[in-house]
């Protein structure tokens, strides 16, 4: 996955960047450890605070959080933001659904809280329960936000279901794409949320991540699998963007 990738990148190189630790304990609000979730961490240079209630931002790291809610991330010397999830059931990234423990870590002014991680430092961020139920009842409506929305189909026009549609910033979609909708339904629609305007290249996946493609796997853009480059206004919301896609059929035998 996409995010596995970017941890071994770090790991990789961990002798030419400078790194520190982010250490705590998550709990689940009047209740016990947030056990078996995923903490995710977002880099304050790569873009905007998240915002569970407007859009979601894929994170640039993650961490898993034992039987006791402790977490230990070693992560890139610079300034993040945090929070956490406890899945109702799996262990897939992305978007909370109804019924997940979500943990927004946030300041005395309801803010995203911001943690800054030195070269060779510890922070401690103590214990934190704070997690609460999901309710996508709480996420905002079509008014006010900015969005992308339409439909995934095949290439006979029928719609798919379980796709997620990803937004990158750059037109060859190199390195993590910014932000990810929900996966569709069996109707094939989906709504992807944004922090704000501009041009953004679409893809969708069945898989969240990057990498090559598997065999069987869906991938699709606008027509035959190109990426769907869409201008939005802020505030805004562009309806009728349907990408179109195949399941993925497998590379051919090597040419001699």
């Amino acid at each position: 996955m996409l995010l596995v990738m970017v941890g071994s990148v770090i790991n990789a190189t961990a002798g030419e960047v400078e790194t520190g630790t982010v250490t705590g304990i998550l709990k689940i609000k009047q209740g016990g450890p947030m056990a078996g979730g995923t903490v995710f961490f977002f880099k304050e240079s790569t873009g905007p605070a998240p915002s569970i209630d407007r859009y979601w931002r894929i994170p640039d790291e993650t961490a898993t959080i034992d039987s006791e809610g402790k977490f230990t991330a070693n992560l890139v010397a610079g300034t993040y933001y945090f929070g956490a999830i406890k899945r109702a059931s799996g262990s897939e990234f992305g978007p909370p659904r109804e019924g997940d423990y979500f943990l927004s870590v946030t300041d005395g002014k309801g803010k995203p809280r911001k943690f800054v991680v030195k070269s060779g430092g510890t922070v401690n961020v103590g214990t934190i329960a704070d997690a609460v139920p999901h309710k996508q009842s709480n996420v905002k409506d079509q008014q006010g936000i900015t969005a992308i929305e339409g439909a995934v189909t095949d290439l006979d026009g029928k719609p798919v279901e379980g796709i997620i549609v990803f937004a990158f910033t750059m037109p060859g979609m190199v390195g993590k794409p910014l932000f990810v909708s929900d996966r569709t339904g069996n109707d094939g629609k989906y709504v992807l949320r944004l922090q704000s305007g501009g041009t953004y290249y679409l893809r969708a996946r069945e898989v969240y991540g990057g990498g090559a493609p598997k065999t069987g796997e869906f991938m699709g853009g606008l027509g035959k699998g190109k990426a769907a480059k869409v201008v939005v206004k802020t505030g805004e919301t562009i309806a009728g963007i349907d990408l179109k896609g195949s399941r993925f059929e497998g590379r051919g035998p090597k040419k001699e």
